[in-house]
């Protein structure tokens, strides 16, 4: 009898921790797809995040995350449970880049009103929280070509420290198409912003989006549906850019995460 309560009691303790599965890496720039019972609610570090009925949630860790984070659920029962997870620490190179124009590194006040209005644009399209599943998949890379440039990198353009990187950069000649890491529908399509140049911004859902910079052709337009693997633009060198290269970006709402953890390593 005590027996087979010890094992009732197990079996309830390995329910309990089955309740919440999570998918990632736990580290900073990460994002970890997540699913509970149907029904239930989750917090991060006592901040709601959205479920949707079928269990599925997504949080995301930028690039200085605080390293100690804290899960709490309730299911549809009313039970409420917590985990306390822990991301490992990154180290981030320095990049370097000369040549850029002096326009691109310091603008003039010309053109200040427009870059407001173009960070506007940007904002606008990251904050849709769609109920979406795209950012379920196992995500592919959008352009084929080496790793010119990785997240978290400090930047220094012609000698001045700038903002870190906060995408990776795959770097392939102007034409070279790219595509639909995952699908999505298009929340931004444009061909001439200050700093990125032709970018494409789509919504893969619960506030996770990619971004698509110096691109000097766009195939889609706002309000588009893709399919991953479906071509939506050509690489280029449009925006603050040296050479021809494609900027891809993931971010969950406001969060910066780094593109490369959701996908097979490159070199």
């Amino acid at each position: 009898m005590k027996l087979k309560s010890l094992l009732l009691g197990l079996l309830c303790i390995s329910s309990a921790l089955q309740a919440l599965e999570l998918r990632g890496e736990l580290t900073q720039g990460s994002l970890l797809r997540g699913e509970l019972m149907p029904g239930s609610e989750m917090w991060l570090n006592d901040e709601p995040v959205k479920v949707l009925p079928d269990g599925n949630f997504v949080v995301g860790f930028g690039r200085d995350a605080k390293l100690t984070q804290a899960l709490r659920w309730q299911t549809p029962e009313g039970e409420v449970q917590t985990r306390e997870i822990t991301l490992t620490a990154r180290e981030y190179p320095t990049q370097r880049i000369e040549g850029v124009p002096q326009a691109m590194v310091t603008p003039p006040k010309s053109v200040l009103e427009r870059i407001k209005d173009d960070n506007w644009r940007v904002a606008k399209a990251r904050k849709t929280s769609s109920e979406r599943t795209d950012f379920a998949v196992d995500f592919i890379w959008p352009a084929e070509g080496p790793i010119t440039g990785v997240y978290g990198s400090q930047r220094v353009f012609n000698g001045v420290p700038k903002r870190p990187h906060y995408g990776v950069d795959v770097g392939a000649p102007t034409g070279t198409q790219v595509i639909a890491p995952a699908g999505g529908k298009v929340t931004l399509a444009h061909p001439d912003l200050y700093y990125s140049g032709g970018t494409i911004i789509i919504d893969h859902g619960l506030g996770v989006n990619s971004t698509f910079l110096h691109l000097s052709k766009l195939t889609v337009k706002p309000g588009d549906l893709v399919e991953q693997g479906q071509k939506i633009g050509e690489i280029g060198a449009t925006g603050r850019a040296t050479g021809p290269h494609l900027d891809w970006r993931i971010n969950w709402f406001s969060e910066r995460l780094d593109p490369a953890l959701l996908v097979p390593p490159r070199q």
